[in-house]
């Protein structure tokens, strides 16, 4: 079953056993960038800040696809730029991506060259059933094709209305699509960083993770992830392509 983002604050009880019972914040890493970091400068599309040879060593590694590890590596070198305070890493991002979508391969999808995922990835109506929330539809079917209830989409899971509040245009193609795994990638990448603050310390990490889902065992396995995935130096030691 996908899991579901955007639940909403870590806050009243929820908060204190979060603390408990969350793992403590994963290493981040940011990799080198294929150029310069310069918040003067015009933005490229995330995808090609990180370093070619970088992403075809880190794929071969992790076994993530290589135009799906370019969102997640430019998501956290745009992040770098924009927030840099966040300490936000491409590996906390790909363990969440892992956790929710397969990196964007649930049930057969793929990441097309332009980073469109297709098949759609539509989760289950959130419909207040066992273990669900229940959330009447927000957006009119617009993002998730259903009218009643909303539904997470796309290879980060968000429902419609963080999507409406945080969505952004990762490629650079004049539009924020949920599908679309730059825009995607990015898009957690910013809700991460407004939700959680320095992501680098154990309450900033457990605040991110406990508003894009709440559950301890998810949280575990994306800290397991990230620190599996992350097993390779840091931006200042990674060798140039």
């Amino acid at each position: 079953m996908l899991l579901l983002a955007g639940c909403g604050p870590a806050d009243g009880a929820w908060r204190g056993a979060l603390e408990r019972d969350f793992p403590p914040a994963p290493r981040q890493q940011v990799p080198e960038s294929a150029a310069e970091l310069d918040t003067t400068a015009d933005p490229v599309p995330i995808s090609e800040l990180p370093r070619s040879a970088w992403l075809r060593d880190t794929s071969e590694r992790t076994e993530i696809p290589v135009r799906v590890l370019a969102a997640y590596a430019g998501a956290s070198l745009r992040l770098a730029q924009l927030e840099p305070e966040c300490g936000l890493g491409w590996n906390t991002l790909a363990g969440i991506g892992a956790v929710e979508s397969v990196h964007g391969s649930y049930l057969g999808a793929r990441a097309a060259d332009d980073g469109a995922v297709y098949p759609p990835i539509i989760g289950i109506p959130l419909d207040g059933s066992e273990g669900v929330m229940a959330i009447v539809d927000t957006d009119d079917g617009t993002l998730d094709g259903d009218t009643q209830w909303d539904r997470a989409v796309g290879p980060m899971q968000f429902i419609p209305t963080t999507w409406d509040s945080y969505a952004q245009d990762g490629n650079l193609d004049g539009r924020a699509d949920p599908h679309q795994i730059d825009d995607a990638v990015l898009t957690a990448a910013l809700y991460l960083c407004q939700t959680g603050g320095d992501v680098t310390t154990d309450d900033g990490w457990t605040a991110a993770l406990a508003t894009y889902n709440r559950s301890v065992s998810y949280a575990h396995e994306v800290a397991e992830l990230a620190e599996s995935y992350g097993g390779e130096p840091g931006r200042d030691e990674v060798s140039g392509a």
